[in-house]
């Protein structure tokens, strides 16, 4: 009997204006964590290098949503982060410049997104234009780095792979190889750019596969990945099951 797999999407979520109950859970949590783990067990380095990551992933997060243009931008923010976190007086009158918060999300959410939409069409039409592409009726990309024997699947087909998937800025958002564990799934249950490409391959054979958002997860976010993404996955077929 075949194992099948699932594709492990994680993310972390952090909404940029408020959500009082989660902070709430989020407290009540840390709290029980302090209740069960002794202080006197946490060593202060490692203490400091899980807070920066921390603070490292928040500002991933920020640098998403928002534009800061300058090192002006970024020392203001992060002074009022500190000034908060401090429980110093606030500087600002808050409610003055809750609208204009709000804006700033506003235009720069639109910005990013016209920005993505621009770089992902151009990653397209340039990867497009490689040699040895092959580019299927619904888009979906595929350049071969070794070909394979034997049948190619059909709809029904279960195959059995190794992969690892990315960004086309490179960020990883998932790979059986670092699960060191294949990943096995009938054709007719996968996103639609697996199962037509997959129709191109035979087993041993190896590709980047290229998925336009639309035969991806199109608008829905999934995981680390945003809404409206291409893509890329470095595929190695082990095995196809036509039965």
């Amino acid at each position: 009997m075949k194992k099948y797999g699932f594709l492990f999407l994680l993310m972390l979520f952090i909404c940029p204006l408020g959500a009082q109950e989660t902070a709430q859970v989020s407290a009540d949590t840390a709290a029980g964590m302090a209740e069960t783990v002794p202080a006197a067990s946490v060593d202060p380095a490692e203490r400091n290098r899980m807070l920066y990551s921390l603070g490292f992933l928040l500002g991933d997060n920020l640098k998403r949503q928002l534009i800061l243009d300058n090192e002006d931008d970024y020392k203001a923010l992060s002074q009022g982060m500190r000034d908060s976190l401090l429980n110093k007086q606030s500087q600002t009158t808050l409610d003055d410049y809750k609208p204009q918060i709000i804006e700033k999300y506003r235009q720069d959410a639109q910005t990013i997104s016209q920005r993505r939409e621009a770089e992902q069409k151009k990653f397209l039409e340039d990867f497009s234009k490689e040699k040895g592409v092959k580019v299927l009726d619904n888009g979906v990309m595929i350049k071969l780095a070794k070909k394979g024997k034997g049948r190619t699947a059909n709809t029904n087909s279960t195959v059995t792979v190794n992969y690892e998937g990315k960004l086309i800025d490179g960020t990883k958002f998932d790979s059986s190889y670092d699960r060191n564990e294949p990943f096995t799934a009938p054709l007719s249950g996968v996103i639609a750019c697996w199962s037509k490409a997959f129709q191109q391959l035979r087993p041993a054979s190896k590709a980047t596969v290229v998925c336009p958002a639309e035969t991806a997860y199109g608008s829905r976010p999934v995981g680390v990945i945003p809404p409206n993404s291409v893509l890329v996955f470095e595929v190695e077929v082990l095995d196809i099951d036509n039965d």
